[in-house]
């Protein structure tokens, strides 16, 4: 009962935490992309590509095996040889963000004239290396915060560095020039700043938690723990390295393949940007509960399969996709009925209607492998997801090479679909293969599709003779998206496609 307790607790400061970080992140993406402009967003997208590579090459594994050894020995009660292993993984993570650092710090300059057309100063991958050990090193700590059930720890430093990152990246955009390239030098050492910060934050908070809570004694070898993090962290870091490189690969060749359609230089990216770093994150902005749970759902199924409690696996895996399945095809009905109101409220460009509309559909599929993807790294089936990833990345860039200098944007339209489609299915066989649960098409997507196609006429003509006189334009759509909502929820239990026992914890 106590473990159920956490679980929810947990569940509730994650969420909350989460939405209060993804919504000030969203006004701040808002107004980011309203001063800098869609070329300038896309140039920064490009070297966010590069600096999450490096930050997978400082950290990959390291927070999967920080959570997975801690909580094996906490369940095995040996606070001692948990405490061992949060040491080596913050020992190695420093290492590895050391040796990344230096490799961008030697390709700096390359990748600022071949990559971003010289727009964009070397310098900017200087400073990305300084903050690496600080994000690796961290993301080593909020592993064993997810470990031992005490997320609020994790939650107050994240929601501590976007504050950070807020205040200090509008003052560097006030004080720098007006031009692209200090945009982007702006955005990163705001992001740098943050990162530092939320670092110290959260070592003294790791610091106090071990002394309090990690004092028992236990007669067990303290030895093996670096064979045991190598084994769980080197084919994760391997397969990651990877699907970094190839994902990096794919953000860059973007912007180029569509040049070869026709466009110009500044055309690619700002369409690039639109798309990347415009409407896919407000797409992605509902999904706080999926990643919340997904990332607490590794923390209980490693304990199940630690127990060998298959019985449990399987329930709770039917329950949690049928949840997530109802809960996408509802956020991707809000998104496709209310695209034009959504576009112009959020950003004031009527241009990211379309893509609102087009991309909508991969709410489901997004979604879904998120929590697909945190259930197998809680079975121990890590380097399937990788494998997965690396798969999905090698087709798109195929795709992306053939398809876009011939389709344009819409060619990258495709890929996208073709992409998570793929990633999507492929989670689901192995999930299924590895819990042997049955996928309800019927309550998963026949019954949800139903529900949002009745909801959106039922919203968009009886219920717009009540809010046609409403000139405030925002109190309409939270109006009328709350009713789709409360129609939604509605059909969604009188058609029994979720029922209370699916609800129960």
């Amino acid at each position: 009962m106590r473990k159920l307790k956490l679980f929810i607790i947990n569940s509730i400061i994650l969420t909350s935490s989460s939405f209060l970080i993804r919504t000030i992140g969203m006004y701040y993406n808002v107004y980011i992309s309203n001063k800098i402009g869609a070329e300038a967003v896309g140039l920064f997208q490009i070297v966010m590509s590069v600096y999450l590579f490096a930050i997978t090459l400082a950290s990959s594994g390291i927070n999967l095996a920080s959570t997975k050894i801690v909580t094996e020995e906490i369940t095995k009660s040996n606070e001692i040889g948990a405490k061992i292993a949060l040491k080596k993984c913050i020992i190695f993570s420093l290492i590895l963000s050391i040796i990344s650092g230096l490799l961008l710090s030697f390709l700096a300059i390359p990748i600022a004239k071949y990559v971003l057309h010289g727009k964009v100063s070397h310098v900017c991958f200087y400073i990305i290396a300084l903050g690496l050990p600080f994000i690796s090193m961290s993301s080593a700590i909020n592993g064993y915060f997810a470990a031992v059930r005490k997320v609020v720890k994790t939650s107050i430093s994240q929601i501590f560095e976007q504050i950070i990152k807020i205040i200090s990246t509008i003052y560097l955009l006030f004080v720098f020039p007006t031009t692209i390239e200090h945009a982007c030098l702006a955005l990163v050492i705001g992001d740098v700043i943050s990162e530092l910060f939320s670092f110290s934050l959260i070592y003294i908070l790791c610091k106090y938690d071990t002394r309090k809570n990690l004092k028992l004694k236990a007669n067990t070898d303290k030895k093996g723990y670096t064979k045991r993090i190598f084994q769980i962290a080197i084919p994760i870091a391997l397969t990651s390295y990877i699907r970094s490189f190839l994902s990096t690969v794919k953000q860059v060749i973007i912007p180029i393949r569509l040049e070869k359609s026709g466009m110009s230089c500044s055309e690619s990216l700002s369409k690039y940007g639109i798309i990347n770093g415009m409407v896919l994150p407000a797409l992605l902005f509902p999904n706080v509960l999926i990643t919340t749970f997904s990332s607490l759902l590794i923390t209980e199924f490693t304990y199940y399969y630690t127990k060998k409690d298959f019985k449990n696996i399987k329930n709770y895996t039917n329950r949690i996709l049928k949840l997530c399945s109802v809960f996408s095809v509802g956020i991707m009905g809000i998104f496709f009925s209310f695209s034009s109101e959504l576009s112009l409220i959020i950003y004031k460009n009527l241009e990211c209607a379309t893509y609102f509309k087009l991309l909508s559909p991969l709410i489901i599929l997004i979604y879904v492998d998120i929590i697909v993807d945190g259930l197998l790294k809680g079975l121990d089936r890590q380097v399937d997801v990788m494998k997965c990833n690396i798969i999905d990345l090698v087709t798109s860039i195929i795709c992306i090479y053939i398809l876009l200098p011939i389709f344009g944007v819409n060619g990258y339209v495709i890929v996208l679909f073709i992409s998570e489609f793929l990633n999507a299915s492929i989670s689901i066989y192995v999930l299924i293969k590895a819990t042997k649960i049955k996928f309800d098409f019927m309550n998963f997507l026949i019954k949800p599709f139903i529900g949002i196609y009745i909801c959106r006429f039922i919203t968009n003509t009886l219920f717009l003779n009540i809010t046609y006189k409403l000139e405030n334009h925002i109190v309409k759509l939270i109006i009328s998206i709350s009713t789709f909502l409360v129609l939604y929820i509605a059909f969604i239990f009188a058609t029994k496609c979720l029922r209370k026992n699916d609800i129960k914890i």
